[in-house]
């Protein structure tokens, strides 16, 4: 019998992991995709080979997922750990493919968002830019503090908000920060950051909704008092 290549002895460039780095899971094949769960082959194969006997056993997905830890163990090469890891995977995608995106109320007015904010931030010393971001429906499906200023000043940039928004696919922003001050007037820098926060967003596709400033017991809508259209 010939000896088996090794994974290594193969261009790297075929190697599924440098292939997933290079290009992406997405343009992997069932294949190589369990050849990276599998890390390793047996004295007979490579782990390319294996992952191969093994989808040529099982060519449809379906059925190997009810696959029993006995009947997994029956390729040279799993044992009882690899199988127990495999059917652990197979458990773990299924609960992932079931899982709905969190969704945390919907937005109803900037009235509700601007007290709930109070309620948040009014205590801190330090400016604290929060974003929600949203569906097509107005629900939160995520909040998250982008920035914690000084004292005197906040710094952030557009960027931090939007790859947050692309990766959660949102389709608005809403953004909330406090004044320690205690006054919720929005100063300059304000307007400006906004403005570049709203020009942002229209360029990709995510609407600013509003921008939301509260200071002790009050707050300040850019969108009610018309500085957002």
């Amino acid at each position: 019998m010939e000896k088996s290549l090794l994974l290594q002895e193969l261009p790297e460039s075929s190697w599924p992991r440098e292939r997933l780095l290079r290009e992406g899971e997405k343009h992997l094949s069932d294949q190589e995709l369990l050849a990276i769960i599998l890390r390793n082959g047996s004295r007979q194969q490579n782990v390319m080979e294996l992952a191969g006997t093994i989808l040529r056993e099982y060519p449809d997905l379906y059925n190997l997922k009810h696959t029993t830890l006995h009947e997994l163990q029956k390729f040279k090469g799993i044992g009882e750990t690899r199988a127990i890891e495999l059917k652990a995977m197979m458990e773990f995608g299924y609960r992932i493919n079931r899982a709905l995106q969190p969704k945390m109320g919907r937005v109803q007015s900037s009235l509700s968002l601007g007290q709930l904010l109070i309620t948040e931030l009014k205590d801190y010393q330090q400016e604290h830019l929060v974003a929600f971001f949203l569906n097509t429906k107005n629900e939160i499906i995520l909040q998250k503090t982008i920035f914690i200023g000084s004292q005197n000043q906040s710094i952030a940039h557009p960027r931090e908000i939007f790859r947050e928004a692309v990766r959660i696919s949102a389709a608005r922003v809403v953004l909330g920060h406090n004044h320690p001050s205690g006054n919720p007037t929005p100063s300059s820098n304000d307007l400006d950051f906004t403005k570049r926060v709203q020009e942002c967003g229209e360029m990709m596709g995510i609407e600013l909704l509003d921008h939301i400033i509260v200071g002790e017991t009050k707050y300040f809508s850019l969108r009610e008092e018309k500085y957002l259209k």
